[in-house]
């Protein structure tokens, strides 16, 4: 029991608890209690419906304590409270509704539900694991399933917010990356980008689910997840505009390129073998290992500032990209309204430059990158930073044992990779070593970026060309549920 929470009584009454008679005192802090039962409305009550003179509870109980997540200890449970007249019951459910209401719980969801990432098992999450605790909250919901690449974008472009309290994706990460990436480019961006997203695991990755559980020692379940959603907690999230000319991307989760790009977008050939198809890539990579030409430009956060040689303000290579991403004035817009990015005067900031080659770059902007990697440790979601994780050299062996510690983040502990917080960043992609004729992969959030040259389906169009690109950080631009 919270002792910050008053324990004055609002209301006392005779009543029948499933049946046995007993008293029960709803107090001003939000306990409910009866006999030997006592219940935190925040952190227990899912919600509640009147029956007759009946006041059903719904809740969620753990059988080894409020501080237990594991999913197999919690389940929902109900109780009956029965009263002896209407105005008794008119009373309690009114100081029940007022209680809840001030928790400001969500009343309204649109959630899309994306039948095909993953395991083919999103409506079947949806159904089984999702429905019923949204309908045991009282909480009304619209269902939009996602029918090709991109749908979420667009619909999210043209969907009225006013009628929802929030934003749920029944997916992996990339439907989250589209709905963010749909609210920025709607006129009204900058109330749009304020509704609260959230995510229920239903995907190939899961990494930004997996990191808001995470951060609370949660499993990554869509009981936990959906949970987060009904109780309304909310935290606020970076994110990254990348962009290359006027052509602009919002990214929620990471940018790779090299290494764990390749092993990302190549292993899809291998698709029919299910998970196991990262490992199986990931070997032949490692020990078929290219290395890329290249450099990176970045502001190192404080305290990092030791990593790179420091570039002059007035070097040609600032200039160039401050007039090919027009910082210095208004954006030009390729679309007639949306956001594009935030305004930073990139001469004004204290640029570092490493020159390849690289094996791999690795920009995130939370910790896990999927529910079996911890690329980041130390990523947090609002300090207006990404986390860069940088290989440029390593033996074969060594990088073989730095990617089995992916799952619980000791690969950042290696001394072949550096690992630091950098406020902008400029990727100057370039060919691979061994073979100068065939480039790289750039991958955002899980789908390909740019192709370069002789690279896996580079026949296939990519939003932007594999080349330089500006990335900047919007402090807390986004809104999540959240565990806490």
């Amino acid at each position: 029991m919270d002792p910050t929470k008053s324990e004055e009584p609002l209301l006392s009454d005779r009543v029948l608890v499933n049946g046995s008679e007993t008293t029960a005192i709803l107090t001003s802090g939000g306990q409910l209690r009866w006999s030997d039962r006592s219940l935190d409305v925040e952190e227990e009550v899912i919600g509640f419906s009147v029956e007759g003179l009946k006041i059903k509870i719904r809740i969620v109980e753990c059988t080894a304590g409020l501080c237990c997540f594991a999913k197999s200890t919690i389940m929902r449970k109900n109780f009956t409270l029965e009263f002896s007249s209407n105005s008794s019951l008119h009373s309690w459910a009114q100081n029940l509704h007022e209680i809840l209401d001030a928790l400001g719980r969500p009343k309204r969801l649109f959630i899309f539900v994306n039948p095909y990432g993953g395991k083919n098992s999103a409506l079947k999450i949806f159904e089984t694991e999702v429905k019923p605790l949204l309908d045991d909250a009282n909480i009304d919901f619209t269902v939009q399933e996602t029918k090709y690449q991109l749908h979420a974008k667009e619909v999210v472009q043209e969907l009225d917010l006013t009628k929802y309290d929030g934003i749920v994706c029944v997916s992996g990460d990339g439907v989250l990356v589209e709905v963010v990436n749909g609210l920025l480019n709607r006129e009204d961006w900058d109330a749009a980008i304020k509704i609260p997203l959230g995510v229920v695991p239903a995907g190939t990755g899961n990494g930004m689910i997996k990191s808001l559980l995470d951060s609370v020692g949660q499993p990554c379940a869509a009981f936990n997840a959906t949970l987060a959603v009904i109780r309304g907690h909310k935290r606020l999230l970076d994110v990254a505009t990348i962009s290359q000319g006027d052509t602009r991307y919002f990214s929620v989760l990471m940018l790779a390129w090299g290494l764990v790009a390749d092993i990302d977008i190549e292993s899809e050939k291998y698709r029919w073998m299910g998970s196991a198809r990262i490992d199986f890539y990931a070997l032949q990579r490692i020990f078929g290992l290219r290395k890329y030409n290249g450099s990176i430009i970045f502001v190192p956060a404080s305290g990092y500032e030791t990593y790179g040689e420091p570039l002059d303000h007035a070097d040609d290579l600032i200039v160039e990209i401050e007039s090919g991403s027009n910082s210095d004035k208004e954006p030009t817009r390729t679309q007639l309204y949306g956001y594009h990015g935030p305004h930073v005067d990139i001469k004004c900031l204290n640029w570092h430059k490493i020159d390849g080659p690289f094996v791999s770059i690795w920009l995130h902007n939370v910790p896990w990158g999927g529910e079996d990697a911890m690329a980041a440790p130390d990523a947090e979601f609002s300090d207006g930073c990404l986390d860069l994780i940088m290989i440029k050299d390593c033996p074969k062996l060594s990088l073989l044992k730095i990617m089995t510690e992916l799952s619980n983040g000791g690969h950042v502990k290696s001394p072949y990779v550096s690992y630091l917080k950098v406020k902008a960043f400029v990727l100057q992609p370039g060919s691979r070593t061994e073979n100068p004729a065939k480039d790289g992969i750039i991958d955002v959030d899980g789908e390909v970026l740019a192709r370069g040259k002789g690279t896996y389906k580079c026949d296939q169009k990519s939003l932007m060309a594999y080349d330089k690109l500006l990335i900047k950080v919007d402090q807390g631009l986004a809104t999540v549920f959240s565990p806490i």
